[in-house]
């Protein structure tokens, strides 16, 4: 096995602990007390070639004992604070919380919520801990809230989820990208490189968002439809590929199936209908499907935008069949991909933190799979429970059904949909533990709160949004009072009758994840951390240690049994929440390039503060007019779920029927006490990205 640790000082080569690039770089260490290491270029790694943002560059600052966890907490009966513990204590004192409860309430009393920042070694060992040793349903973690929806059109139109299923290098190459919802610019700074690449090529990039953010600016062509409307948009765009003769006729015949059906549904969305519904004049329409369709080779990248809907399967549903229509996956530098946002929310949900999945991509209620993975852990199938409950809906279920939690690596209180209530179903729950790096705003909720070691103190396999399994290498010792999730695991399940199968050490874990991914979609079977460490990363599926890994998937066959890709048949609906008299303005929500998901590490990087301090309220001119508010004064955001205030900030870049709001802070700027929990039918999904509000001055208040 490879050495688990690098003490010399020689950089040690490992990758980012932020975005799904999983950007490389090296960690050299320094006599330095806020972090032990500082960041180095690692200029072979083909991903970023060197390129950090912000984030990445002041990663170490986390790992300070000045705002980071650094010895475990329990909370005292007698003065209701969080006070220190010893390990030995804390490790009791939550074991006996899940046991009381699951001997009182069952084993589906106890949840566990995952985050998709973890390792492939902990999200696999997360999910085996609750089916085994809690014996409950009741898993499920924060991806669910990143790309579900583009996972689960995915999986129906090619039989297979993978976000990209050709390498970020393909994207230069291409001869059109249409990006769909992505501020690649602020959300993944090193991947910009790509786009503006593609344009040095010769190639066209045409941006659908809302507001001229960053990225639309690198645009030859912005399309700023309506927020929820993405839907209809696609539709309206694969009716004129129809209309105007461009359907790729053999390769639909030869390589897909269901298109009757798909073509019918588009051909009800005639451009004039889909420009009242989306806002989109017919001619930017018409030179959309110009140039995606003149190209010689096209791809549509999807984002969060898109998916983040009550209706994202059928959303992203629809850019696929515009993609099949004209003949794109499966060829070079061609196709339809997803950007995965979360660290690791590919390689997450792949091996078994999702509610209804089991390692390799297996689903839990099909017996064969259960039988795979029953062998490996070396138990029978049938005390294997069934899916529990999505994201959302455990979160919603907290104090009543599930009455206590062990949440690692996420932070719902600011993350989650209708935040505040969610708040209040944590603090109903007979029972909380939290393991996490700092004392986010979810641990500080807890009963007993486990400080786990961090990116630059462990090691493990990250899967980035190409399907890349990557190594990420331990470069310093964690402190004294800190341990591995897989220590914790390991520590747990000895307390509660497992004295077997939880081990610590990272490359032990991923030789058994090997096995149980074997002859899944997803299989890591010939993978292994001297292959990752020698070949800067391997695309799975990679079924035997012979195998080269799939950097490009779908050239010959599609994943489904008979090897064709299927056109799904979608139609415009509304968003869960339209705007009315009373709230007549939309609310979308995304991210700024300075700060990360909730915030909870890199609101702790004072660089990182400066350079954005606090929430905002992104309003056009006119609305700002109307409502009555001026440049930086504050406003009041009001749906019907509740009421956030921010500063005001005025421009023409957004649509004047919208407001956006960034989501990485807690208090009376969160975004999500304001959004939608409506979920996608399939994915389950929540709406994110579209609720109704209306504004208010708040100056005096």
């Amino acid at each position: 096995m490879l050495a688990a640790a690098n003490n010399s000082p020689a950089p040690t080569p490992t990758h980012c602990p932020y975005c799904a690039l999983q950007c490389g770089m090296n960690l050299r260490p320094v006599q330095d007390p806020q972090g032990g290491v500082e960041v180095v270029e690692r200029t072979d790694f083909p991903v970023n070639r060197g390129a950090l943002c912000g984030k990445g560059r002041t990663a170490p600052a986390v790992l300070s004992s000045r705002v980071r966890l650094t010895g475990p907490l329990i909370r005292s009966h007698a003065t209701g604070a969080l006070e220190p513990a010893t390990w030995e204590e804390a490790l009791r004192a939550v074991a006996d919380g899940l046991r009381r409860t699951r001997d009182t309430y069952g084993p589906d009393g106890v949840g566990v919520f995952g985050g998709g920042g973890l390792t492939n070694e902990k999200a696999y060992s997360l999910g085996k801990f609750a089916r085994l040793v809690l014996g409950t349903s009741q898993i499920d973690y924060n991806g669910r809230f990143c790309m579900s929806s583009a996972a689960a059109a995915h999986t129906k139109a090619f039989g297979v989820d993978r976000g990209l299923p050709f390498p970020l290098e393909d994207v230069p190459r291409a001869g059109c990208v249409i990006l769909v919802g992505s501020n690649l610019a602020e959300t993944m700074p090193p991947a910009l490189r790509y786009l503006t690449e593609l344009k040095e090529n010769g190639g066209t990039l045409i941006v659908v968002d809302p507001r001229r953010t960053r990225t639309a600016e690198q645009a030859d062509l912005h399309l700023a439809p309506r927020p929820g409307t993405d839907l209809a948009l696609a539709l309206g765009l694969l009716h004129l590929v129809v209309a105007e003769g461009r359907v790729d006729e053999e390769y639909v015949r030869e390589r897909t199936t269901g298109w009757e059906d798909a073509r019918a549904a588009a051909m009800s969305h005639w451009p004039a209908l889909v420009e009242r519904i989306t806002g989109v004049p017919v001619p930017q329409l018409r030179e959309t499907v110009r140039r995606f369709c003149e190209a010689d080779s096209a791809m549509v990248l999807t984002a969060r935008g898109p998916e983040q809907q009550a209706k994202g399967t059928d959303t992203v549903g629809a850019w696929i069949n515009l993609c099949l229509a004209t003949g794109r996956p499966g060829r070079p530098h061609s196709g339809y991909g997803c950007l995965t946002g979360q660290g690791n929310g590919q390689g997450g949900r792949e091996h078994g933190q999702k509610a209804d999945q089991l390692p390799g991509y297996r689903k839990l209620d099909d017996p064969a799979a259960r039988a795979h993975v029953a062998a490996v852990w070396g138990v029978d199938p049938g005390i294997l429970p069934g899916p529990g409950r999505s994201a959302y809906e455990l979160l919603d279920a907290l104090g009543r059904d599930v009455k206590a939690l062990l949440l690692m690596g996420s932070n719902p209180v600011v993350s989650a949909p209708r935040a505040a209530h969610v708040e209040e179903r944590l603090r109903s729950l007979d029972f909380l533990a939290v393991a996490d790096v700092v004392l986010s705003e979810t641990a500080a909720l807890a009963d007993v709160v486990l400080p786990v070691t961090q990116w630059a103190e462990e090691t493990g396999t990250m899967t980035n949004l190409e399907g890349r399994v990557l190594l990420r290498r331990r470069a310093i010792t964690p402190p004294d009072g800190v341990r591995s999730d897989l220590e914790v695991m390991n520590g747990l399940a000895g307390l509660l009758g497992w004295e077997k199968g939880f081990p610590t050490d990272p490359e032990e874990v991923f030789e058994e994840l090997r096995r149980a991914s074997e002859g899944g979609l997803a299989d890591y079977s010939g993978i292994s951390y001297r292959r990752i460490a020698e070949e800067d990363g391997v695309f799975w599926p990679c079924p035997g240690p012979g195998h080269p890994g799939t950097p490009r998937l779908f050239l010959d066959r599609f994943a489904t049994p008979d090897g064709r890709a299927r056109f799904v048949p979608v139609t415009h609906r509304p968003a869960g929440e339209e705007p009315d008299e009373e709230f007549p303005v939309v609310l979308t929500t995304g991210r700024v390039v300075s700060h990360y998901q909730s915030g909870a590490q890199t609101r702790r990087v004072d660089e990182l503060n400066a350079a954005a301090p606090g929430p905002f309220v992104e309003l056009h001119p006119r609305l700002a007019e109307r409502v009555g508010v001026a440049e930086g004064e504050p406003v009041a955001v009001v749906s019907r779920r509740g009421r956030a205030v921010a500063p005001a900030r005025i421009t023409s870049g957004i649509r004047p029927d919208t407001v956006f709001m960034p989501f990485h802070w807690y208090g009376e700027g969160r975004a999500n006490t304001l959004t939608n929990p409506a979920l996608d039918p399939t994915s389950r999904m929540p709406e994110f990205k579209v609720c109704a509000v209306r504004l208010e001055s708040a100056v005096g208040d």
